[in-house]
């Protein structure tokens, strides 16, 4: 049965679907402006919490905000106006932001990446017991141009390749910075890696390991997830929940 929701029913529920507790140590996931007790007029739903963002939410009437990104992540010296937490403050929006905890999670950002490229059986993969932000996917044999290619129109973007050259048969994916765990990747067994961002740097070591890699975007790796979250929500409360329509800052020609 739904029900009308306070901010604190909306923290346990996502905090049921990606729990707080396997965030990074150094995010800062949570419920991070507002008033737990306050009652939901509206959600709204976005990826990134910035000023554009806070605006939209306050014309169409919303009153709490889930984002991806954490609208407070490095410790802050000053609270003053333009700070998107000084404008939610200012306007009685509240704040739950789901980082890390949701890119770790099942049918978190990651799964919901796996489905927009149509990766069927892709799994976590878990070390030590631990769900990683890792999915990994068995694919028809192709090419690393050939699947650069198809990442980029599943996606609607365009695409950073680094072709090893190698036939790929397995690949490795995890939406937002993933460069760190090229090494894992490698030592999975992949042919080639998908993310959003990679350094120059990354992309070297990546050929050395003879590992294909696909950087696609930070915004478009992530985004799939924020249509995923809405719909759970609206199937959990009895209250209006909208998305927030964002694009990438990126532009590519």
């Amino acid at each position: 049965m739904k029900c009308s929701p306070k901010v604190k029913d909306v923290y346990n529920f996502v905090d049921s679907i990606a729990p707080f507790e396997m965030q990074c140590e150094w995010d800062n996931s949570g419920l991070l402006v507002g008033d737990p007790e306050c009652s939901v007029k509206k959600i709204g739903v976005v990826l990134d919490l910035t000023n554009e963002a806070i605006e939209k939410a306050k014309n169409i009437g919303a009153n709490l905000i889930v984002s991806h990104h954490p609208v407070i992540f490095k410790p802050c010296r000053n609270f003053l106006s333009g700070n998107p937490a000084f404008e939610l403050a200012k306007r009685g929006i509240s704040a739950i932001c789901a980082h890390t905890s949701l890119d770790c999670a099942k049918g978190g950002v990651n799964d919901a990446l796996a489905n927009a490229l149509d990766f069927k059986n892709a799994i976590p993969f878990s070390d030590d017991g631990e769900t990683s932000m890792l999915r990994v996917a068995e694919i028809p044999e192709t090419s690393g141009e050939e699947l650069a290619k198809c990442v980029a129109k599943k996606l609607s973007t365009g695409v950073r390749l680094a072709d090893s050259g190698k036939t790929i048969r397995k690949v490795a994916l995890c939406g937002g910075a993933g460069g760190d765990f090229i090494k894992e990747v490698a030592a999975l067994g992949c042919n080639a890696f998908i993310t959003g961002d990679a350094s120059h740097h990354v992309f070297l070591d990546s050929l050395d390991l003879g590992l294909t890699l696909i950087a696609a975007g930070h915004f478009e790796t992530e985004n799939p997830v924020v249509e995923v979250i809405a719909n759970k929500l609206k199937e959990k409360f009895d209250c209006e929940v909208e998305i927030i329509e964002q694009s990438s800052p990126i532009k590519y020609f």
